[in-house]
């Protein structure tokens, strides 16, 4: 390997923090498309079962993206062989989200080969990497066993049906997700500052989804006011949890980044990133379908598994906050427990309520919690934000 090309693929925490390249970018659209069909899923079955299959479906999208925001923290994506790598990737990640509306059937096969090369191209580039850091030797001979292990749980998954369809998709699932907690979080030593960017991008990737959602139940409906009135209050929702994220939980987060290092580091990356941001992204997801199945029909009553999703998405969601907050040593708080309990508490209610009154509860909800949070902390909060221009440090 030349120098030239090695310095371009040497570990970005070595130097300056690097914000996220256009290739990463375009690299996160295709799960846009992924996280569309991933809702398709749920609203052609909207049962327990469909719903909770289409979440194991989130759950392998979701760790093949985090291990590829990973390694892109790690290499210049848009080094020469790096980026056709990383295309070719993306090709494979296209496939699989064609073949996501009958991935269960069908097209079960397409998606398994298709996944073990977004895999096996991940594994090359874990190589490139270890390459010029030793540190990442070992990080990637343990990616093998994982690939091997879940593309093959996926490809026994395309000749059985039923449970144990569902069976070889939960393991793997359950493999991807325990991997990452072996080997004192080798390989996520990170750039904070270019690390939490990638995140925070599919956290907006998520709630974008949300308001496509909006766009999908309303395409074959007359616009009439009760329409339009569930459609303004979901975007007030997704706007609370965009306000959430964005407001101060992201310049916390990377901070802690900052002020910790090596194993700390590692762990606090994983745990925060990997682990809770994932929670966040299937409880976004999770209400993106309750709102489109009551922009479909605000008078309906909703059934059980689409107000479980509905509200209890929005519940999960900040209870992943919580756990945020726990992990980087702030504290439990107040407002988003309450939050999320009163979120729980709305489920049983919105089975006897239109889907226009249980979207306007929500809106509310997520609207107290926004005001109590600029109210009753407005001084840390303004501590916090001026640390984004610098001028003082979050506490």
């Amino acid at each position: 390997m030349t120098n030239s090309v090695r310095e371009r693929l040497m570990p970005a925490s070595v130097g300056p923090p690097v914000r996220a390249t256009s290739l990463e970018l375009f690299f996160d659209l295709v799960f846009v498309f992924a996280f569309t069909q991933v809702t398709g899923l749920m609203t052609a079955d909207p049962t327990w079962a469909g719903i909770g299959s289409a979440v194991l479906v989130l759950a392998v999208l979701w760790w093949t993206w985090a291990g590829y925001a990973r390694l892109t923290n790690h290499v210049d994506p848009e080094a020469g062989v790096v980026r056709i790598l990383m295309l070719a990737a993306m090709g494979s990640l296209v496939v699989m989200t064609l073949a996501l509306p009958q991935v269960f059937g069908s097209s079960a096969m397409v998606f398994a080969v298709a996944y073990l090369v977004v895999r096996a191209l991940h594994v090359v580039l874990l190589g490139l990497a270890a390459n010029v850091d030793d540190s990442w030797r070992r990080s990637t001979r343990t990616a093998v066993p994982n690939v091997l292990l879940t593309s093959g749980l996926l490809l026994v998954a395309a000749f059985v049906d039923g449970q144990a369809q569902i069976t070889c998709w939960a393991l793997a699932v359950v493999v991807m997700s325990l991997w990452p907690l072996f080997g004192r979080a080798r390989g996520w030593d990170v750039a904070p500052t270019h690390f939490v960017e990638r995140f925070g991008l599919v956290i907006l990737i998520a709630l974008g989804e949300s308001v496509v959602a909006l766009g999908a139940g309303t395409s074959t409906h007359e616009l009439d006011a009760p329409l339009i009135a569930v459609g303004l209050l979901g975007f007030i929702v997704v706007a609370s949890l965009w306000w959430a994220y964005f407001d101060w939980v992201t310049i916390v987060a990377e901070h802690r980044l900052e002020e910790s290092a090596g194993t700390e580091r590692a762990l606090l990356a994983r745990d925060v990133y990997a682990y809770l941001h994932g929670l966040m992204v299937v409880g976004i997801v999770l209400y993106a379908l309750g709102i489109e199945v009551a922009v479909h029909d605000p008078t309906r009553h909703l059934e059980l598994p689409i107000a479980t999703a509905f509200s209890g998405g929005i519940a999960l969601y900040l209870l992943a906050h919580v756990g945020l907050r726990l992990r980087i040593g702030g504290g439990l708080g107040r407002g988003r427990p309450v939050a999320a309990a009163l979120a729980v508490a709305i489920i049983p209610m919105a089975t006897n309520l239109s889907a226009l009154v249980t979207t306007t509860a929500l809106a509310a909800l997520s609207c107290a919690l926004i005001a109590y949070e600029v109210l009753r902390h407005r001084d840390t909060r303004a501590e916090i934000r001026a640390h984004r221009t610098g001028d003082t440090k979050p506490t």
